[in-house]
């Protein structure tokens, strides 16, 4: 059995998991084990992931999880890894569309001796053309930048290692640092920051990988508007939005 298992939360994306099915089944590293958690969906998401599952070139799982949130359906999708026997976990999301080297990425870094990797995220091309996508590579570089000037982010705060900005759909970590530090937020999103600040209350072993690349929805930004994200990345809430659209 695989130690490295990669865990998917999925809410209503019969739309797009598949794409991202397939993308991990491109992968150039291949050994490891897929853990679908399904969120409570209504859609058909579910019997995707499982139609998948028949004709993947590893193994899947798919598990649900009832409680709405994707903490709630992370956290559960790496507790049932870790019980399973995963010693390296890497999360993407069902939106998302990891780069054939995701998974060769991850388990290099942890090999390596890191506890967390933070890869790279881009834009889906399928959703953006080349302005859409440098526009998007400007929003990361300048939410990074905010977070590491960020006053509550300072190392003051008994924080081990300087901010670094983590996205959740394009991480790893070690099974034991993931139980260490108490798991994911079992809330709605946002959880990564509030996860990567329990990472860096624990350890210094903090990376980013510039070979594990993932690109992503932007959703969220097209629904929301750039200040609408951007009060939602700050705990400050949908305002008049209603459900995540992600």
């Amino acid at each position: 059995m695989s130690v490295l298992w990669v865990i998917v939360p999925a809410h209503q994306e019969a739309a797009r998991i598949g794409a991202t099915l397939e993308a991990l089944a491109a992968q150039r590293d291949r050994d490891f084990t897929l853990v679908v958690v399904d969120n409570a969906s209504t859609d058909n998401t579910a019997a995707l992931a499982r139609d998948f599952a028949r004709r993947a070139p590893f193994p899947v799982h798919v598990i649900g999880e009832p409680e709405k949130g994707v903490g709630c359906a992370v956290d559960t999708g790496f507790r049932y890894a870790i019980g399973h026997g995963a010693t390296l976990l890497a999360r993407t999301d069902a939106d998302c569309l990891p780069r054939p080297g995701w998974t060769a990425g991850a388990r290099g870094a942890l090999r390596c001796g890191a506890g967390l990797v933070c890869g790279r995220v881009d834009a889906r091309r399928d959703e953006h053309g080349p302005l859409g996508r440098a526009v998007f590579r400007v929003l990361v570089r300048v939410a990074a930048l905010f977070g590491r000037v960020r006053p509550a982010h300072r190392r003051r705060h008994g924080y081990l290692a300087p901010y670094r900005m983590h996205a959740g759909n394009n991480m790893a970590i070690t099974a034991a640092l993931y139980e260490a530090v108490g798991g994911m937020p079992r809330r709605p999103s946002p959880t990564d920051r509030l996860f990567l600040n329990r990472v860096r209350r624990r350890t210094t072993a903090i990376v980013h990988a510039r070979d594990m690349v993932v690109e992503n929805s932007t959703r969220r930004l097209r629904a929301y508007g750039l200040v609408g994200t951007a009060r939602w990345y700050l705990d400050k809430g949908p305002g008049r939005h209603g459900e995540d659209p992600r």
